[in-house]
């Protein structure tokens, strides 16, 4: 029996990815196991309905919790009010309440510089990075403050430093990070605690990107001072479950940077 038994956290970006040893290979997923070890019931968006529904089954079966998933793609192109109001409705006809909102998904053209930079790739970054965020956020809002629940935002160190290629997702990422610190002002006296994550993990995706690009992922991923990638359940989930817990409560309105010492700053 976890600290949160009985209660339901909403996780975006949250189907299922495996690295080529079995293990969890995506930072949605692995803070969905993290929450699902504790107790929570779940509420996992995505755009791919066979991913979620993958790590529905696993999920139930593992940890004893239950799971809905609810397709949902936020971009320039739909009424993201309704897809997000869609996704909140459902979750409190399922489970009566939401106590915490993990805002995890992300999607961007990264590698293109700010000279070569499109009007649709800022867009795929923007909407579906800072706008879903905007959308989930507000519309959680009313439930969270009946429980008094957690929001974690997730950034990135492309924002923090500027990083090569990735202007759309920076932007994306800072508008996340300025948005999660005016929440936690506007919110506090509601009892709600705002915090954002920038992680560094190993996912499948930089694993596809070694296998098929080593030249590329030589020059561009560099290796933490710890001397290893962030396992994606056990040192970003984990850290999120945490920032849920009422011994952390009084945090509020903070960036934590999980890149194993490489995320330094003043």
């Amino acid at each position: 029996m976890g600290f949160l038994t009985g209660k339901t956290a909403i996780i975006t970006g949250a189907g299922l990815a495996k690295l080529k040893d079995g293990s969890p290979g995506a930072i949605g997923y692995g803070i969905a196991i993290a929450y699902a070890k504790e107790g929570a019931n779940l509420v996992i968006t995505g755009r791919n309905v066979a991913k979620l529904e993958g790590a529905k089954e696993e999920l139930e079966r593992e940890y004893g919790i239950e799971v809905l998933c609810v397709q949902a793609d936020v971009n320039a192109g739909a009424d993201n009010k309704a897809i997000v109001q869609h996704v909140i409705d459902s979750a409190v006809e399922k489970f009566g309440r939401i106590d915490v909102l993990v805002n995890n998904a992300q999607a961007s053209a990264s590698g293109v510089t700010l000279a070569d930079h499109t009007t649709d790739q800022f867009d795929l970054a923007i909407y579906s990075g800072l706008y879903a965020t905007f959308y989930y956020m507000q519309a959680c809002y009313p439930h969270l403050k009946k429980t008094q629940g957690s929001v974690i935002n997730f950034a990135s160190g492309a924002g923090l430093f500027g990083n090569y290629g990735q202007c759309a997702y920076a932007a994306a990422k800072e508008g996340i990070r300025g948005m999660s610190r005016v929440a936690a002002t506007e919110w506090g006296p509601d009892g709600i605690n705002v915090n954002v994550v920038c992680p560094l993990a190993w996912t499948a995706a930089l694993e596809n990107f070694q296998e098929q690009y080593p030249d590329a992922f030589e020059a561009n991923v560099h290796m933490p001072p710890m001397g290893h990638y962030g396992d994606v359940e056990a040192e970003i989930g984990r850290v999120v479950v945490q920032l849920a817990n009422p011994d952390f409560k009084f945090m509020s309105g903070e960036t934590l940077t999980l890149e194993g010492g490489m995320g330094q700053r003043p």
